[in-house]
């Protein structure tokens, strides 16, 4: 929670409800000592699709390398998956393309809430 309320996200979210989360995911960490420093975590089927939902950095530790190293191991660990997606803003882009991932100007992003 702590890395999250950093980067201002999920600020109406409880830690359970992250806890629960967690154990659903494909989730890899960056720790300095005891602190969570960075996280980047995929939704996936297991076989077919993964989706990247967060690559999160402390707003202290950004511009080191570790969002690239945190997605590199995480792309290791779902190796086996067809097709992994994800959204950005695109400020962005370049940082994913060096992870080999491609900009797509046929797809559209949708949401419901």
């Amino acid at each position: 929670m702590k890395l999250y309320n950093d980067v201002g996200w999920w600020e109406e979210r409880q830690e359970q409800d992250i806890e629960d989360m967690l154990n659903k995911v494909q989730s890899v960490g960056a720790w300095q000592d005891d602190t969570l420093i960075g996280f980047a975590r995929a939704v996936t089927d297991g076989k077919f699709r993964a989706y990247i939902e967060d690559v999160v950095i402390h707003s202290s530790y950004r511009k080191e390398g570790i969002g690239e190293k945190l997605v590199s191991k995480l792309l290791d660990e779902l190796s086996h998956i067809d097709i992994i997606s994800l959204f950005c803003e695109e400020y962005l882009i370049p940082f994913y393309e060096i992870n080999s991932f491609k900009y797509s100007k046929t797809q559209l992003v949708m949401h419901r809430k």
